[in-house]
């Protein structure tokens, strides 16, 4: 599997962005497909994550009702929607992809064995 995100930018408080995160085909099914992302200073965080072949998805507390994670398998794409952006949704977003099999989605980073380049955020105020 490889990894290529995209779709980064700077944006004013309350707008939107779409991140787009394209997948290398022939990803097994059982695979799931994250973003997390790295503000300056501070630890990697979970931020959604998706089943790439079955239905399931999640999403992290600090972004719920305002984050999408999505999908389109036919394309070879991820999607993360991000709507009523704010200053501390600021950092570098990071596409990753993880085997999990029939098992949960798991917001640990250390499932994640694959990592795409990182696409940066900001959001001002």
């Amino acid at each position: 599997v490889q990894l290529q995100a995209s779709g980064g930018g700077l944006v004013q408080a309350g707008g939107s962005l779409k991140l787009s995160c394209s997948v290398s085909e022939h990803t097994a099914s059982g695979y799931v497909l994250g973003w997390f992302r790295q503000a300056p200073g501070k630890e990697r965080e979970f931020v959604a994550a998706i089943r790439w072949s079955r239905p399931g998805t999640r999403t992290g507390d600090s972004v719920k009702g305002r984050f999408t994670i999505s999908r389109d398998n036919a394309k070879n794409m991820v999607y993360l929607q991000m709507n009523n952006l704010k200053p501390e949704d600021t950092a570098v977003y990071y596409c990753a992809a993880g085997y999990r099999g029939l098992a949960s989605i798991d917001l640990n980073q250390n499932s994640y064995t694959i990592w795409g380049r990182g696409t940066q955020v900001t959001v001002s105020s």
